[in-house]
């Protein structure tokens, strides 16, 4: 069943002295620990992609970064497509591979055999550019979800006509961007309906300013981030004519200089505006306070998710926000390099964090690893956040190296379950002798999130730096009771992107979510929500509040279990703040 509405504060304290691996588990616990819960289905569903980093032999910074992912429904069919973002040679003495762009042609629209077909030719996606990451939104309103691609050199806003089409608008548009940029997010900076952009730049490298570095036993290596400057990001205002304004000084943005490698979108001091949380490498992330006048406030120091808990700052990579701890505010996750703890930081309701890594269970087994995509997702919609993260390195291993592997960046992937209660919760990471497709070791890199399927849980695409991308598919969730909404601003179809919902139970229950895209690392997400119910009771009653941006609420229900509802604005009921 769901967790009740509880405070962060006694909830966590609570797991005080807990080990994730003390006790000794049932027979039936360990059964239920090494039963599979992903399986992939790569080959079967149709996809042959390989990221190709460009291999130059010099190791230019950005070969050993990308790529990303993105799932979005192109055609209005109702299911999740797939965009794949692609590197190639760096110093362009090649010609330049594609991204590429895989439809969903499942053959059963609701569970069933995955298939997708490549349709990147005849989509017009643009050949050229050594691609880095994807954010996903509807820039005109018109129901279609459009595609921003972040590259090292020129950035492009590829709109969706659609009709299964794609024109590059990014000159038009003026949203380009010819540095490094890497993570990229559509928000609605002052909530009027309108979503704008901020791309994320990560460091100034150039060829030109390539520096030549070294590993611990002197092999040639990739170089970190502090042998390159720090340089500023921007956010676009859209202007609501198709074209954008550079409004990165007046907002505030520009102020400081970073090393962005993720960003997050949220309304973390619940004043009814779009916050930018952004996970730097190596030096301080930035909680970006949204003022609801175009500015914002950089918050995170005052606020406590700017460094651990040790003070330092964290090679931050990807990141993801949730109600973990099912308090009704989100809290933070980012993963890290290897030899740091990954990284949560617990909301106490006022936009203020504690790291509370270690005594949750998440730091110790990640120490080893350097992650990078990530995402809260409850795996088996038994209501409680489980987490995901991918894993590869970014200098070499050398364990590897004295394998003589050929690319010894390698390391397998990281699913930590919530074993916890109703009234307290810990993380135990996930452990299968068989049919664990988390435990393969690549470089990955981007992991999107979406139902690929429909039927009601989450599945994962993984991107893997010089290697394959790869399909889990989630064979656990759909057995439990779930819920899912699509939450949008208009009859055309448009996203609400940064509304919150909170799931209402007739027995007191209440689950958080929030609608967007961004997240993880380089990926774009289903902007769908799922809400897992557990073994949940039919005759229990259903309802939905939202908050738009901007601080409208209104009540959506009851709603139907185990399908997904639209829920349009203007076509609920006035909510009070007691709903």
């Amino acid at each position: 069943m769901l967790m009740p509405l509880a405070g962060c504060q006694s909830e966590l304290d609570s797991n005080q002295g807990d080990s994730v691996a003390g006790g000794l588990d049932t027979p039936e616990q360990t059964a239920e620990q090494h039963r599979p819960l992903f399986v992939d289905v790569t080959q079967s569903a149709g996809l042959a992609f390989a990221h190709e980093n460009g291999g130059s032999g010099r190791f230019y910074m950005p070969e050993i970064m990308g790529a990303g992912a993105a799932l979005l429904d192109i055609d209005d069919d109702g299911d999740l497509d797939l965009y794949l973002v692609q590197g190639g040679p760096i110093d362009g003495n090649l010609p330049s591979a594609s991204d590429r762009l895989y439809r969903n042609d499942s053959d059963v629209k609701v569970g069933g055999e995955l298939k997708f077909t490549d349709i990147t030719d005849s989509a017009g996606i643009p050949t050229g550019g050594y691609g880095m990451g994807v954010a996903t939104g509807d820039v005109d309103g018109d129901g279609h979800l459009d595609l921003y691609v972040t590259n090292f050199g020129p950035n492009r806003l590829l709109k969706n006509q659609g009709d299964g089409t794609f024109t590059d608008i990014s000159e038009s548009a003026a949203v380009g961007d010819d540095r490094w940029s890497v993570p990229a997010a559509f928000f609605d900076l002052e909530g009027y309906g309108d979503l704008d952009l901020y791309v994320g730049s990560y460091v100034d490298f150039r060829l030109q300013n390539h520096r030549d570095c070294f590993s611990g036993t002197g092999l040639a290596d990739f170089c970190s981030p502090h042998s390159y400057s720090a340089v500023t990001d921007r956010v676009f205002r859209n202007r609501g004519n198709g074209v954008f304004e550079d409004v990165s000084a007046n907002s505030g943005i520009r102020s400081v200089r970073s090393k962005a490698l993720g960003v997050i979108t949220a309304d973390f001091d619940a004043d009814g505006q779009t916050d930018l949380y952004v996970a730097n490498d190596g030096v301080a992330n930035q909680l970006w306070l949204n003022q609801g006048d175009g500015r914002f406030a950089e918050s995170a120091l005052l606020a406590g998710c700017a460094l651990n808990y040790e003070g330092l700052p964290e090679a931050s990579m990807g990141v993801d926000a949730a109600d973990v701890d099912n308090d009704g505010d989100e809290d933070l996750f980012m993963t890290h390099l290897r030899g740091e703890t990954n990284t949560l930081y617990v909301n106490d309701g006022s936009g203020n964090f504690e790291d509370r890594t270690i005594r949750l269970g998440l730091a110790g087994p990640s120490i080893p690893f350097t992650g990078f995509g990530t995402a809260w997702l409850d795996v088996e919609n038994d209501g409680k956040l489980d987490l995901l993260t991918v894993n590869g390195a970014v200098t070499v291993e050398e364990r590897l190296v004295q394998q003589g592997d050929a690319f010894p960046y390698h390391q397998p992937n990281q699913l930590f379950r919530n074993v916890g209660s109703a009234t307290q919760f810990k993380f135990q990471e996930y452990q299968s002798e068989n049919n664990n497709p988390l435990a393969a070791s690549h470089v990955s890199r981007g992991a999107a999130f979406g139902d690929l399927d429909n039927d009601g849980d989450l599945d994962v695409v993984i991107t893997n730096n010089s290697g394959p991308a790869r399909i889990l598919q989630n064979v656990v969730g759909q057995d439990n009771a779930w819920l899912g909404l699509r939450v949008l601003l208009n009859d055309n179809g448009t996203d609400a992107l940064g509304a919150a919902v909170t799931l209402q139970l007739s027995d007191g229950s209440r689950l958080f979510r929030r609608v967007r895209t961004s997240g993880s690392y380089v990926s774009a997400n289903d902007p769908r929500l799922l809400y897992g119910l557990g073994n949940l009771d039919e005759d229990i009653r259903v309802a939905a509040v939202v908050e738009w941006v901007g601080g409208q609420r209104e009540l959506f229900g009851p709603l139907p279990l185990r399908r997904y509802s639209d829920i349009i604005r203007g076509q609920g009921r006035p909510a009070t703040l007691t709903d």
